[in-house]
């Protein structure tokens, strides 16, 4: 038997990607720190992003190209970025079904 505190999930369990945009799921929130996942379909329009907390994020499965505070950066699977809080970015382009881990640090509830 687990303690009841413990949580046994699969990054990889349905997964399957939206028909357009992505599907964001949090799979923890413990304090500042917030974990993400994050399914992407190839369907997606560009969002600008300039958020308040870190983030780093690693592409698990897929290919997506970034525009990150002005420079175009193309990652594949295993690739990941440190987003530094109110770094400008977005998401330009992405493979069917890639697969992000993201991980956020809220300076406000720190």
């Amino acid at each position: 038997m687990l303690p009841p505190a413990l949580s046994i999930g699969n990054l990889l369990a349905h997964a399957e990607p939206p028909a357009a945009g992505e599907r964001t799921e949090t799979l923890l929130q413990h304090g500042p720190l917030r974990i993400e996942r994050i399914v992407s379909s190839a369907a997606i329009t560009p969002m600008d992003f300039c958020q308040e907390q870190d983030e780093w994020v690693a592409l698990l499965r897929g290919e997506a190209t970034l525009e990150v505070a002005g420079q175009t950066v193309e990652l594949g699977p295993g690739d990941h970025v440190f987003l530094p809080a109110r770094t400008p970015h977005r998401v330009l382009r992405c493979s069917t079904g890639a697969l992000w881990l993201a991980v956020h640090l809220d300076p406000a509830s720190g």
